[in-house]
């Protein structure tokens, strides 16, 4: 290996550590919680709207300068507009009804046992995707909702 391979090797290790521990906090988290957490995530993206698309702008020179085509520059383009599509789609996400703890099915055995087939939260999430930045912040908010870590 190089040192570059083992750099990125520990790096990711690092990574997927951090987000074990990250999970077992989300997974206690009340759905209030969870839900405030968007909340606060969808008002940030629209208070740094103006931020979020200066970087973008260098990401867009990068993917030219790459020579991506023009339909990916297309889907990694962020405006205003954008931003506040991402952010109403976090809040949308955030309205939904909790699905960490929700019984799915139930039934008592003959011996009087009680059995409950319940959602729980996973742990965590790794989501693979270019050239979509909506699909970082709806990935995000899924995963923060359903009370697991993400790695994007």
């Amino acid at each position: 290996m190089t040192t570059t391979e083992v750099d990125l090797k520990t790096y990711v290790e690092t990574l997927a550590k951090n987000a074990l521990h990250a999970s077992r906090s989300l997974a206690t988290l009340s759905g209030k919680a969870r839900n405030d957490a968007l909340l606060a995530m969808a008002r940030v993206m629209r208070e740094q709207g103006g931020r979020i698309v200066e970087a973008n702008g260098k990401d867009l020179a990068a993917a030219r300068q790459n020579k991506l085509t023009d339909a990916m520059i297309d889907r990694l383009t962020l405006d205003e507009a954008r931003v506040d599509k991402m952010a109403r789609a976090v809040e949308e996400v955030a309205a939904q009804p909790d699905p960490v703890g929700e019984t799915i099915s139930a039934y008592n055995t003959p011996s009087g046992l009680r059995v409950e087939k319940r959602r729980v939260p996973i742990g965590v999430v790794a989501i693979i995707y270019e050239s979509r930045p909506n699909v970082t912040s709806d990935a995000a908010s899924l995963c923060i909702k359903s009370g697991n870590a993400v790695i994007l």
